[in-house]
This record gives C-alpha cells, sequence and structure tokens, in this order.
C-alpha cells in the first residue's frame, strides 16, 4: 500500500515523502568556538570505542552466595515477564505504581490512558527559583485498548504494548529521548481516533492541524486514513509535534525521518587519554534515523563533524532543543581520571605538622559506624580518607587504629552470610527488584532509591584500603563487586540491568528508583553521582578490573559533565529559562528544575547537596570563578556557621583559597559534615584540586 503523509506543517506548504537518507550525524560544531561554545575541548582525533565493562566470571555463585529476600514492595508492575525491572529510569513511572505516571522524552511528553495515550510538547515556564514544564496532553490518542506495558527498552528508548480486554498487544508504542517521534506499530487490526483533527485529503500529503493551542503536530501513516488511521497488522502511524523556527527543507527532512520508524537506540562510548565520548545511534528499518533532538550539552560538546542542527527548536525546561538532521548523537567531554586522596606534594612542613595534629584529634574523635548503607557507607569513607591522608603525611602510626577499624568494617559489610546473622551492615539481593539492597535501609534504598550515592561511598572506602593490599581486595570482592554490578553493570544479565542508574542521553543519573511522580525522575545529589563513578573506578582499580576502570571514568567524565552544564553552571541567558533569576539549579526532574532541596530550602543546603562529599575530583564541578563566588556568598549572607559550612568553605577555596582558609578558622566543629574531617578540609584549604578548565 502507497504510504500516505499527513504532516503538520506551515499553511501552503506542500512536503513529498521519499526514502528515508539515514545519514549519520556527528553534531557539527565551531571549530574556534570557545568552551561552551561548541565544545572547545573535543578532540582532533577519533575516540576508539571501549567496551563496557563485563560481569565478574563467578556472578551466578556471588549472587547465590548471599541472602534472598525483597526488603521492599515494588508493587505490580506493567512489564513484559521477560524483562528486567527498570528501576532507575527516565520511563521508570510507566512500570511502577498503582497508575502509570507521565513520562519525558525530550521534546515529547507521554503518558497512558484508559483506551491508549496522550503526548505532549511541554512549554516551559520559568518563576525566580523553578521552570517547570509539566506533562499537558496534546494529542490524545485511542487505540480502544484496555491495558498497557512496557515490552522493550534499551538506551534511549522504550516500547509499551498496548492491550486488548484479553490481555494480549494489539499495537505498540515506540517513543526515545532524543526522538520527536512516536510510533504506533500495529500487531493486530487496529482503529487509532484523535479528538483533534488532521485534516487533509487523499491526495495531500501535508495539512495542518494544531493541538492544544500551543503547537502543530503531524502525523505519517501507511495505513487507511479518513477522519481516523486503520492499521492493519505491521502499519505504523507517527506522531510529532513541528519545531520552532522550521523551513520548508526542514519540514521535508522531518516527514521524511518519520516515514521510517525508529527500531531500537544504540550506546557506544570511548574513553582515550583527555577524551570521554558517548555515542548514540537512532537505528531505523532502513538504516539510522533522519531526525534527533539534542540537549545543551549536545551542543556544548558536539564532536566534530558533518551535521545539521538547524532545523528547528523546541522549548524544555532544561534549555532550548535542537532539531539535528541524522541519526547520530555524539559528545565527547573532558576525560577524567580517578583520585583517592589530594595533592599535598607542595605543602610546606609547617602546615603538615598542624595537620597531623588535627589528623590524631579526628582519628580518636571517629564515632561508632552507622547501620545503615548510606550514613555506613559515608563513616567509612571518611575512615578511608583520613587513613589515606596519614600515609601522605608520614603518620602511618597515628592512623594504626583507624586502619583496623575501617577495615574490620569493610569486612563486615563484605560477608555474603552477613544477612544471616543480622539486619544491619550487610546485603541482601532482591530476586523480584533485579539488584543489591544494603540493610538497614536509608532514603526508600528498599526501593533502589538513591544506590549510587550510597554504594559509591563503600566502593571508593573499599578502593582506598585495598589499593596496594591484594589479599583485602580479594576479601571484598564477593559483596564489592554485586555493589558495582548493580548501580553500573556494563552488560545485561539475568541478575541486573546494564547502567541502571545513568541515562546516556541525558549524561547523567536519575536516583529515584521507581519514579512515583508526575514530574518524572529525579536528581539532586550530583556531587554524590560523581563520587559514586570515582568511587567504582577507585574499586576496580584496587580489584585489578581495568574495564571497570575504563567504564568508570566514562561515567565519571560524562556526570562531572552535565553536571555543570545542568546544575552549577547553567547557561541563563538561554531563552527557555528567561524569568528564572537564581544562579544554579539544585534538583533536575523529567519535567522541571528547582532550586530548592528535598529536606531544606536555605540556600546553603541548596548548595552544599551539590558538593557533598567534597571529592578530589570536584573541582570539575567549577569552571566559573564569578559563579562560585556568587552562589557561595548567597548561601553564606549570614557567615559560614551553617549547614555544610565546610562544603561552601572547601567550594569557595576553588577560587579564593585565602578568604576561605581564613573563615575555616572560626567555623565550629558541629559544621563539621558527618562524611568530612577537619584535617581534610584543612588538607583541601592548604591544596585545594585544579578547578575545570572551562
Amino acid at each position: 500500500m502507497r504510504r500516505r503523509t499527513v504532516a503538520a506543517a506551515v499553511v501552503g506548504v506542500t512536503l513529498g515523502v521519499g526514502a528515508v537518507t539515514g545519514v549519520a550525524l556527528g553534531l557539527a560544531r565551531d571549530p574556534d568556538a570557545g568552551p561552551g561554545e561548541g565544545g572547545a575541548s573535543t578532540p582532533s582525533a577519533p575516540v576508539p570505542d571501549s567496551t563496557l565493562a563485563a560481569p565478574p566470571d563467578d556472578l551466578d555463585a556471588l549472587v547465590a552466595a548471599v541472602g534472598q529476600s525483597s526488603p521492599g514492595d515494588l508493587g505490580p508492575m506493567r512489564l513484559a515477564p521477560d524483562l528486567l525491572p527498570p528501576t532507575n529510569r527516565w520511563f521508570s513511572g510507566l512500570v511502577f505504581g498503582d497508575q502509570p505516571q507521565p513520562v519525558f522524552a525530550l521534546p515529547v511528553s507521554f503518558g497512558l490512558t484508559d483506551e491508549g495515550f496522550a503526548l505532549g510538547a511541554p512549554v516551559p515556564v520559568a518563576s525566580p527559583h523553578a521552570v517547570v514544564g509539566p506533562h499537558v496532553p496534546a494529542v490524545e490518542v485511542s487505540a480502544g485498548t484496555s491495558g498497557a506495558r512496557v515490552s522493550a527498552y534499551d538506551a534511549a528508548r522504550v516500547e509499551i504494548a498496548l492491550l486488548g480486554d484479553d490481555g494480549e498487544p494489539r499495537a505498540t508504542v515506540t517513543l526515545a529521548q532524543g526522538s520527536p517521534f512516536v510510533t504506533v506499530t500495529a500487531l493486530a487490526d487496529v482503529r487509532l481516533t484523535t479528538p483533534v483533527p488532521f485534516e487533509g485529503d487523499e491526495g495531500a500529503l501535508v495539512a495542518t492541524t494544531e493541538a492544544g493551542g500551543t503547537r502543530e503536530w503531524g502525523l505519517v501513516t501507511d495505513g487507511a486514513w479518513d477522519d481516523g488511521v486503520d492499521l492493519a497488522t505491521g502499519e505504523t502511524a507517527t506522531f510529532y509535534p513541528l519545531p520552532d523556527d522550521a523551513d520548508r527543507s526542514a519540514l521535508e527532512t522531518l516527514a521524511e525521518a518519520a516515514a521510517d520508524p525508529l527500531l531500537r537506540v544504540d550506546l557506544t562510548q570511548g574513553v582515550a587519554a583527555g577524551s570521554a565520548r558517548t555515542t548514540l545511534t537512532y537505528r531505523t528499518a532502513d538504516g539510522v534515523a533522519g531526525a534527533v533532538v539534542a540537549m545543551p550539552h549536545h551542543r556544548t560538546w558536539a564532536a566534530q563533524g558533518e551535521g545539521d542542527c538547524g532545523l528547528g527548536t523546541y522549548p524544555s525546561v532544561y534549555g532550548t532543543l535542537e532539531l539535528c538532521a541524522g541519526g547520530e548523537l555524539t559528545t565527547v567531554v573532558p576525560a577524567l581520571t580517578e583520585a583517592a586522596t589530594l595533592d599535598l606534594s607542595d605543602v610546606d612542613e609547617a602546615t603538615r605538622e598542624a595537620l597531623r595534629e588535627q589528623l590524631a584529634a579526628d582519628v580518636a574523635a571517629t564515632p561508632p559506624y552507622p547501620s545503615d548503607s548510606y550514613f555506613g557507607g559515608k563513616a567509612l569513607h571518611r575512615s578511608a580518607v583520613l587513613v589515606q591522608l596519614g600515609r601522605q603525611l608520614g603518620a602511618d602510626d597515628v592512623v594504626a587504629p583507624l586502619v583496623e577499624r575501617v577495615t574490620e568494617g569493610l569486612r563486615e559489610w563484605a560477608d555474603p552470610d552477613g544477612c544471616a546473622e543480622r539486619e544491619a551492615r550487610c546485603v541482601v539481593y532482591d530476586p523480584v527488584a533485579r539488584g543489591v539492597v544494603g540493610l538497614t535501609t536509608n532514603f526508600g534504598s528498599e526501593e533502589f532509591n538513591d544506590h549510587h550515592f550510597h554504594y559509591g561511598y563503600l566502593l571508593a572506602a573499599a578502593g582506598i584500603m585495598a589499593a596496594d593490599d591484594p589479599d583485602l581486595a580479594a576479601d571484598l570482592a564477593p559483596v564489592m563487586d554485586l555493589l558495582a554490578e548493580d548501580i553500573a553493570a556494563g552488560q545485561d544479565t539475568e541478575w541486573f540491568p546494564r547502567l541502571r542508574v545513568f541515562d546516556a542521553y541525558r549524561g547523567h543519573s536519575w536516583a529515584s528508583g521507581t519514579v512515583p511522580f508526575a514530574d518524572g525522575n529525579n536528581q539532586e545529589s550530583t556531587s554524590e553521582a560523581v563520587a559514586a563513578w570515582n568511587g567504582l573506578a577507585l574499586w576496580g582499580a584496587a580489584a585489578g578490573r581495568e574495564d571497570l576502570v575504563t567504564q568508570a571514568r566514562w561515567l565519571l567524565s560524562v556526570e562531572a559533565a552535565t553536571a555543570r552544564t545542568y546544575w552549577t553552571e547553567p547557561d541563563l541567558t538561554d531563552p527557555a529559562l528567561e524569568g528564572f533569576e537564581d544562579a544554579m539549579f539544585s534538583l533536575g526532574w523529567g519535567a522541571k528544575r528547582d532550586h530548592a532541596t528535598w529536606f531544606s530550602a536555605e540556600p546553603n543546603a541548596i548548595l552544599g547537596i551539590q558538593l557533598i562529599p567534597p571529592s578530589p575530583v570536584d573541582g570539575v564541578l567549577a569552571a566559573d570563578e564569578e559563579r562560585v563566588r556568587q552562589t557561595v556568598g548567597q548561601a553564606t549572607a549570614n557567615g559560614f556557621d551553617v549547614q555544610f559550612g565546610d562544603l561552601l568553605l572547601m567550594y569557595l577555596a576553588l577560587v579564593d583559597p585565602d578568604a576561605a582558609r581564613t573563615a575555616a578558622q572560626t567555623l565550629p566543629a558541629e559544621r563539621i559534615d558527618d562524611g568530612n574531617s577537619r584535617t581534610y578540609l584543612e588538607a583541601w584549604l592548604a591544596a585545594p584540586p585544579a578547578r575545570a578548565s572551562g
């Protein structure tokens, strides 16, 4: 049957639909642009592919060795039975909870309805302290179905099966982050209807319709079309919002691309000296997609190559999105190397002696380790950092008692049989959720919230303590390797999903496990995400797993770049953010960005949660000296005697160490975070990490 096209466009423009060209896109950039204007740090030579980490050879045995239980209840899942539960994803709200939640596949929002689904193209609205763009249905599509479940997913795409009254799939709906297209594929005869009229006649390839009074939408189908679309088995209908500022050529490209439905999105990545690359390839039946949508960080860190990102734009809460011809999105960010400690080589002897005196006091004051996986992990990491400082300062005798304590604490957590004996400081494997849960739980970790935050501390502590101790690394490996698989498995296995928390399209992690929110998933503490990948690399090095180290460096590099781009140093000149008056964001969602936290409205908390823990790699979170001064100034309007006062001092030290050292002299002891120490604070002030270069 001849493919018919109904595509929203400027009135009077007629488009022909030809074959999709399938041209791959390496996003073009201006070679003369500076950092933040096209990615001046990108290399002139391609970055070769790196293989994501293979699972441990004995993964089956490792899982079998720990206790099996489900501390949390994920509830019923709208999920095909052969799929691993997709916690911590941008689309997890479709799967978990009593009712499905909207999801945000930039530039489209999507929500399930009683008989099908609804599409939106969120319009961001900025206020002084937030930018919001909720799901507002613009095109509601009825398929005469009565249920839905996720039937497939990959690096950026999700497929939803629409079910008949008998529970059998009648059609699938495919959407993906970075694609403007939402495609229905019939598995049986199905009729699609919408309250919004897609006008045209049998001979027309273009019609105009305006949905919700906000944006024109297009429809491409090879089904029979009258006042609805009748699809026979295998036929498709693709809906898409038209971009702003699109000319005739751009609309032709978009219509052609819509005629070739998306099949999958492949992820490849590479790490070479100085560069970390991420490539997403949007595969279709005819090759690769004809159009993709770039977020601001894709343009900032665009790889050199041929391509056209001038096809139009969409506004979003993350800034203006650009529609690009081609089927690839490639970014190349500055590569980072893991760091266990600060560089104290240039610190003078008088300062070193003062640090040794403070070290003795901090070692003596180390409290008992908490029982839960978050605060317990923080405490062990604090102790491991003190041990490392002692070794650097020639104070092995001072930290000797702490070496024994932290080693015993790690061995306790790493005992596979631990949960058979106690309900704290141990892990179990949840066979329903397909992951590891540390007991005692905290912050909803039994529902897979914040696992990378929790386990990053434990992995870093293990990596530091076992760096030169192969026997200890071997003893810790059975459980530490499971924690690594839980948050960052390089391959799908029957036990763990690949890259559970990391979103390769957005370039950052997601913290909520089941996402019971109408605003989509969220992440608050980007610094703890950065620290998690630093810890993963430290553990990989101690365990002799070079592929895990390489993968962790890729995650570390990309997460740090997007933490700056979207949290600590966003581009506030973007028209989509006009009206937002703060200097940074602290809580990013699928549908909004807040200058707020889960736990406090105080400016010191809003900035401080982006600085915890003060990792040796945290200098990469700051490139803009004026922005650092501004945000620290706002957070400490009445001084540093506030929550996270120590972290704010350390952030200030990246641009003004003298001022930070002066203020630190009067910082009360109770303002030292429980994962930090006065010794580490003073060492940081004496030798601050290098900031990002641009």
